[in-house]
């Protein structure tokens, strides 16, 4: 179990590089992308969208760090640090999929096109949903420890 509680992390880990690179695509087409005289970027729901997807984006990470800390006590007392490391691997692969997912509508057609990254970001998201143990394991996890109960 040690095991795969470092290899969530590192999980997290990975999730949170397909979400940045996402989000890094999003704002520079918002920022690019031309429609009804004026950039994408200026319209709200573009906006909003960008919003949530950094938040996530920034959660993710925040709890990453927490998850590398908790390991880092584990070691120096023996303990385990599951329930941290399944909430990182959770929140932050289900965070690759919602920005993959929001970045290929603010892209619209092309960004579901293979001439794009995204199309890539948005399969290598949802495996990080899957490996290590899939969400609904981490939920499982994180409950278990929680209430002691089995």
């Amino acid at each position: 179990m040690t095991v795969l509680d470092a290899g969530r992390i590192g999980i997290a880990s990975q999730a949170l590089g397909i979400a940045e690179a996402a989000l890094e695509a999003s704002v520079k087409y918002a920022q690019e992308r031309e429609a009804f005289g004026q950039k994408i970027g200026q319209f709200q729901m573009i906006q909003q969208k960008l919003a949530d997807m950094k938040c996530r984006v920034d959660a993710s990470r925040l709890l990453i760090y927490q998850a590398c800390l908790a390991k880092k006590a584990a070691k120096e007392n023996n303990g385990r640090y599951s329930m941290e490391a399944s909430m990182a691997k959770l929140y932050a692969s289900e965070t690759a999929m919602y920005v993959t997912t929001e970045a290929i509508q603010i892209h619209g057609g092309m960004g579901y096109s293979k001439e794009m990254p995204l199309e890539r970001y948005f399969r290598d998201a949802k495996i990080t949903e899957i490996y290590e143990g899939t969400s609904e394991i981490q939920r499982m996890v994180i409950a278990r420890s929680l209430t002691g109960l089995r």
